[in-house]
C-alpha cells in the first residue's frame, strides 16, 4: 500500500524519483496515466490491469464508460524504475499535469499520484476545509 506525501523535483529529462518506501513495493514496470484533478496516476502492472479491467467490463455502448476508458488508457505510458529509483514522464503527461519542476509524490492506497506542488497545495487546502462535511455526507449515505 502506498501512503504518504513527498516533495520531489523533476530533472531536466522529465524524470522523477520515487520515495524509497514506494520503490520497495514496485517490481518491474509501472503504468503512468492521466489522473483526475490534473495529476498523474502511477500503478503497478497488476493494479493497472485491475483498474482497466473494471473500465472494460460490461456494456460498451455506454458513452460515459467509453469516454472514461479512453481518458485513462489513451495516453498510458509504461516505464520502469532506473537504478537511482526514477521514472520517466513523457512530455504529454507532464503537460497534462502541468508539471514543471517542483512536484509532490503522493501515496493513495493502491496507486501513486504525482502532482504539481502548487496544484497539490491548492487542492489539499480546499479538501481540508471540507473534510468534515465530506465525512458526514458519506456517513449519511452509508458509505463510511
Amino acid at each position: 500500500m502506498f501512503l504518504g506525501e513527498y516533495q520531489h523535483t523533476l530533472d531536466a529529462k522529465g524524470r522523477v524519483s520515487l520515495p524509497s518506501k514506494f520503490r520497495s513495493q514496485i517490481a518491474g514496470h509501472v503504468k503512468v496515466t492521466k489522473g483526475l484533478n490534473g495529476c498523474l496516476y502511477v500503478y503497478t502492472a497488476d493494479e493497472y490491469e485491475s483498474f482497466v479491467g473494471k473500465l472494460v467490463e460490461g456494456d460498451d455502448f455506454n458513452a460515459s464508460k467509453r469516454e472514461l476508458r479512453l481518458f485513462f488508457t489513451s495516453g498510458t505510458h509504461e516505464t520502469e524504475l532506473d537504478k537511482p529509483g526514477r521514472i520517466s514522464l513523457p512530455g504529454y503527461l507532464r503537460d497534462y499535469a502541468r508539471l514543471d519542476k517542483d512536484v509532490v509524490v503522493i501515496g493513495n492506497g493502491n496507486r501513486i499520484e504525482i502532482w504539481d506542488s502548487v496544484a497539490w497545495s491548492e487542492y489539499n487546502s480546499a479538501t481540508v476545509s471540507r473534510v468534515e462535511d465530506l465525512a458526514q455526507e458519506l456517513a449519511s449515505a452509508g458509505l463510511l
